[in-house]
């Protein structure tokens, strides 16, 4: 570092008087020194904002802005606050000194300065700069890996999600896409909520993609259901229900036991909620647990409405699907009843999404769900930032 050139650096003076610009370019450029200039402190502003120097030699004493005013400006910004300030100045004034220090000044010279003085603290105040940069590049190295780190845990914990819930889909060959409709239809409907005024602070950016990512493992209980009864084809008996409502329990606890696991908090932790809840109804007269209104957690009431919407309007091996008039209309009897009023409402204006999501992913059969999953995490900024500016529109 001691060793470093001087050839090339970007020296940047301002003052007003042009002939204190000419002695000091004639002392640096033969130095090897890049040198511009500036005449006030405006324009000073503009070409540090157009073309960073690697130091700049600042007059106090200037029409408009003056050098003071110009430090404290540079000092402020986390772009330019790195770049050295060199006062070089007529002022003898102790004051003045002092006020350039608390500017954010790094040196202070008072004129006629000493040319080897100068050399000196120019190169000094390069070499602390030089410093400085390598010190930010590594920063910035350092959260560039910290961020593919983070994707990539990311990328990991969803595939484990999703790789759960295939776990349970697997056994009905006919649910075909299931787990593709459930989370983009639970997404819809998690963006409508979020432009309302009343879910605002509820549901975030976060919260939406954690209920898209989450939504998949509201029947992975069902592992632990028979055959015999899951794939049955006819209704089931009063005994064959009450061991299929038992998915509920099977898929929270497991859920809840691995949440535990791995902290409280953990990624699975809304999972858990959806596993459990998501059979309860609004009135109070679902299960496991009979809870109602706004007891039930916001994501099992979301994953309600587009799992009923979905077995509505899908195949089952008891059923045909019913058309989407006949599933709205059912849809539309449980508002208040079956369904948080708040979740029907957002259907309605995200119908048209439904249909669509529904057709996309209606008897394609197994599809890539791990690539669609690393294409939906790479599309997932431009995702916030649309939901971002319809917010702001508001």
């Amino acid at each position: 570092m001691d060793d470093f050139s001087l050839a090339g650096r970007k020296v940047l003076v301002v003052d007003d008087l042009e002939q204190n610009v000419e002695v000091l370019r004639r002392f640096l450029e033969p130095m090897g020194f890049e040198v511009h200039s500036a005449s006030h402190g405006e324009e000073a502003i503009e070409v540090v904002n157009a073309s960073p120097p690697d130091v700049l030699l600042l007059d106090l004493v200037m029409p408009g802005m003056d050098g003071f005013e110009v430090c404290r400006r540079l000092k402020r910004s986390e772009q330019t606050r790195h770049i050295p300030v060199i006062i070089i100045t007529g002022v003898s004034d102790k004051q003045a000194n002092v006020d350039a220090v608390d500017a954010g000044a790094d040196d202070f010279l008072t004129k006629p300065f000493d040319k080897v003085l100068l050399e000196a603290r120019i190169r000094s105040s390069i070499r602390a700069k030089l410093l400085q940069d390598r010190v930010l590049a590594y920063q910035q190295e350092l959260e560039m890996r910290v961020a593919e780190r983070t994707k990539q845990l990311e990328l990991s914990q969803h595939i484990t999600v999703f790789s759960l819930a295939k776990l349970s889909e697997s056994r009905d060959v006919e649910t075909g896409d299931h787990l593709e409709r459930i989370r983009s239809y639970a997404r819809e409907l998690a963006d409508e909520l979020a432009l309302w005024p009343k879910y605002h602070g509820v549901i975030r950016n976060e919260f939406v993609e954690e209920l898209y990512h989450s939504s998949p493992l509201h029947d992975i209980g069902k592992v632990g259901i028979p055959d015999r009864i899951l794939l049955k084809p006819g209704k089931l008996t009063t005994e064959e229900f009450e061991i299929m409502k038992t998915h509920t329990l099977i898929g929270g606890d497991t859920l809840r036991a691995a949440d535990m696991e791995a902290g409280r908090d953990s990624f699975l932790a809304m999972g858990r909620d959806i596993a459990y809840y998501h059979h309860e109804k609004y009135d109070g007269s679902g299960y496991p647990y009979g809870m109602g209104g706004g007891d039930i957690p916001l994501p099992a009431r979301i994953v309600a409405l587009a799992d009923v919407y979905d077995a509505l309007s899908s195949k089952r091996p008891y059923k045909e699907p019913f058309d989407h008039e006949t599933s709205r209309k059912i849809l539309l009897e449980g508002r208040g009843k079956h369904f948080d009023p708040d979740v029907v409402d957002a259907f309605l204006k995200r119908e048209e999404r439904f249909l669509y999501i529904r057709q996309h992913f209606q008897g394609t059969g197994r599809l890539a769900p791990i690539q669609r999953l690393v294409e939906a995490i790479e599309e997932k900024d431009q995702q916030i930032q649309e939901r971002e500016a319809a917010q702001a529109q508001r």
